[in-house]
């Protein structure tokens, strides 16, 4: 009775082990920040494409994932996808808005040409108004990025809505290129948010 009894708390502690190591291999891990294998945006489940550490000056800024419809490896792949989409970044360290703005800016400006960001200063002015309006990112703060079909590109913070929404897809796209453009913030997230290891 009592070895049939050890017997089953075995075959019961090692399919909990089992559970969590595969749980484990699915979702990613960003030196410390976890990010889920799968988010719900407008009522369709994504996939989590690639995960990475964002660095400036090898000072650990935020973990960036990236979700899709179905995993994609190139940028005009992702471009192309129909369906929802989005970027979550997670803060590990204390940004200003200002200084949020700025690279915001300085990605758009490295990724998008000028005929390009002619098509939507609107947008672009849209998104830095909405960085203005906040007093800045805190660690550990969640910023999600969401395409969302028949609305637009829509941000929260934390859970909240911040600023308007953007209605246009390539907007969406031109902003998507700050991280995984010809020449993004971080050389090697890119790969990280395009499926590379």
């Amino acid at each position: 009775m009592v070895t049939t009894r050890h017997g089953f708390k075995g075959v019961l502690a090692g399919l909990l082990l089992a559970c969590l190591c595969v749980q484990g291999a699915i979702a990613a891990d960003v030196n410390g920040i976890k990010f889920d294998d799968t988010a719900k945006v407008a009522g369709k489940d994504l996939v989590l494409n690639g995960a990475g550490m964002r660095t400036k000056f090898i000072v650990k800024v935020y973990a960036a994932g990236l979700y899709l419809t179905e995993k994609k490896n190139t940028v005009a792949d992702i471009a192309k996808l129909e369906g929802p989409r989005r970027l979550a970044l997670v803060m590990v360290r204390d940004v200003s808005s200002e200084s949020f703005g700025e690279s915001f800016m300085t990605g758009i400006n490295n990724n998008v040409g000028d005929a390009e960001k002619a098509k939507y200063v609107s947008q672009i002015s849209k998104f830095g108004e909405m960085f203005g309006a906040i007093p800045g990112l805190k660690k550990g703060d969640v910023l999600h990025l969401d395409w969302i079909p028949g609305s637009g590109t829509v941000t929260e913070l934390n859970g909240k809505k911040i600023g308007e929404v953007v209605p246009d897809l390539g907007f969406y796209n031109a902003v998507l290129r700050i991280w995984i453009g010809d020449k993004p913030a971080d050389g090697s997230l890119k790969p990280a948010l395009l499926g590379g290891r």
